[in-house]
């Protein structure tokens, strides 16, 4: 049976300590350390001298294949929490929106309501460009065919941003300037359909 041992800190007592967890040990156990790699709420309480032992055996890895650390090591970069590739979840802002409101921030973000007669007005306007025009190098960039809306626009504008950005193709320059063209592009778009 192990003996409790109370602490007194400036006079006045506190709680009996833990006795430490080591086998020939009577100090008090003030450390704490997990049990195992599957029971990291759990602990086992040491001494000082015993738990610096203790840390300089444990390896949280031992038993794992080189696939299940990577895996492991995976999971702990986003903090065992699921994710989802970039884009998977869009349209996930339509629960904010009812049918009897919309929300108008002034940068489009929320416009999506092919009802509007300016969008319409726009579409309209998308098949006659003079073929020198900006409209039409836009189109032809963004390798899109009018009628033209919003959505079609935002949707293929992400697409092209994931093929040519420069973190996907390991910085290169010719990348990075197609990436300013598409942008030059999306934005004289979105323009035209603001109009």
């Amino acid at each position: 049976m192990r003996k409790e041992q109370r602490s007194s800190h400036f006079g006045q007592e506190r709680a009996p300590l833990r006795n430490c967890d080591h086998a020939d040990c009577n100090e008090a156990g003030e450390f704490r350390a997990p049990r195992s790699r599957d029971r990291l709420d759990e602990y086992r309480w040491f001494c000082l001298d015993h738990v610096r032992e203790y840390n300089k055996a444990w390896n949280y890895y031992a038993g794992m294949t080189q696939a299940e650390v990577e895996a492991e090591t995976r999971r702990d970069t986003t903090w065992q929490r699921p994710t989802w590739p970039l884009g998977a979840r869009a349209g996930g802002y339509r629960r904010f929106m009812r049918s009897t409101t919309s929300i108008h921030e002034g940068f489009g973000i929320f416009d999506d309501d092919e009802t509007d007669p300016t969008r319409r007005n726009a579409q309209a306007r998308g098949a006659g460009f003079h073929p020198e025009s900006a409209e039409a190098r836009a189109l032809a960039i963004m390798d899109i065919e009018p009628p033209l809306n919003l959505t079609r626009l935002k949707a293929r504008y992400k697409e092209l941003v994931k093929l040519h950005h420069p973190d996907a193709n390991g910085g290169d320059k010719l990348a990075e300037e197609r990436l300013k063209d598409i942008n030059e592009a999306n934005a004289t778009l979105k323009k035209l359909l603001s109009d």
